[in-house]
């Protein structure tokens, strides 16, 4: 199928913009709703943009008209409390599908590449139309945390490492990248995350904040690098084993967070 993509992720699946000033703003995510909804790690999310602007999380193709995902609805209780949170997420313009805030409690690198997943985020998408990539905006200081993005779930051959400090700004093509975030931290990283429609309107906002496509990768000591491969084979090797011994083949993680 044909979908409009952008250029400026065709090389590595993301790119990297300017940095924002996040100590302007205030700490919108600490007066809105949070839900219990699992991804990459222990998690919950405050929705700002849903299905039909419901305090939910569900992917838009699970409710009637099943849909891809576009067309958000605002939560009007949430943004209320969050203006700024919503400004950002409107200010390219593109088409909002999903829109929320997620809250990952701390984990470590060897948790993060067993969390490795891709979006589902383009089931029911129409050919022809723009193809749906996903912002994070790190709203919290997590200076010792990082993006984990790879080709492939299991080969560290390819792997991007991505600061997390207040402001990062990635846009990343999660259907295409398996992604996790490694949090180094004693206190909750939150992260306004965004789905947006590829197009014209989305190139013209990586190129207004300078979006590049390659970054330095975060040091990380090769022996918490091999610790953490092993560990993620480790993982998965028992992961399959619990499901062959339940009848279940395992299949490609594919997440609707």
């Amino acid at each position: 199928m044909a979908y409009i993509k952008s250029a400026a992720l065709e090389e590595t699946g993301y790119v990297v913009l300017d940095r924002y000033n996040q100590e302007l703003d205030p700490k919108e995510w600490l007066d809105i709703e949070f839900v219990d909804w699992k991804s990459s790690g222990e998690t919950q999310f405050a929705p700002l943009a849903s299905a039909f602007g419901d305090i939910e999380c569900n992917g838009f193709w699970n409710h009637k008209p099943p849909r891809t995902d576009k067309d958000g609805v605002w939560v009007q209780s949430q943004i209320e409390k969050a203006p700024n949170l919503t400004r950002r997420a409107q200010e390219p313009g593109a088409n909002v599908g999903r829109c929320r805030v997620i809250e990952l409690q701390p984990n470590n690198y060897a948790d993060a590449l067993y969390n490795l997943h891709q979006d589902d985020n383009n089931r029911l998408n129409p050919d022809g139309t723009g193809w749906v990539v996903r912002g994070f905006f790190n709203l919290t200081d997590d200076k010792d945390s990082y993006f984990v993005l790879r080709d492939n779930r299991t080969d560290p051959s390819v792997e991007y490492r991505i600061a997390l400090p207040a402001g990062a700004q990635l846009i990343v093509d999660t259907q295409r990248l398996w992604h996790a975030a490694a949090h180094n931290g004693t206190e909750p990283r939150y992260c306004l995350i965004t789905s947006w429609e590829s197009g014209p309107a989305l190139d013209a906002y990586i190129e207004k904040y300078n979006g590049v496509a390659r970054v330095p990768n975060v040091e990380v000591p090769q022996e918490i690098l091999d610790a953490g491969q092993a560990e993620q084979t480790r993982r998965l090797a028992a992961r399959a084993a619990a499901l062959a011994a339940r009848g279940v083949a395992e299949t490609s993680v594919m997440s609707e967070a």
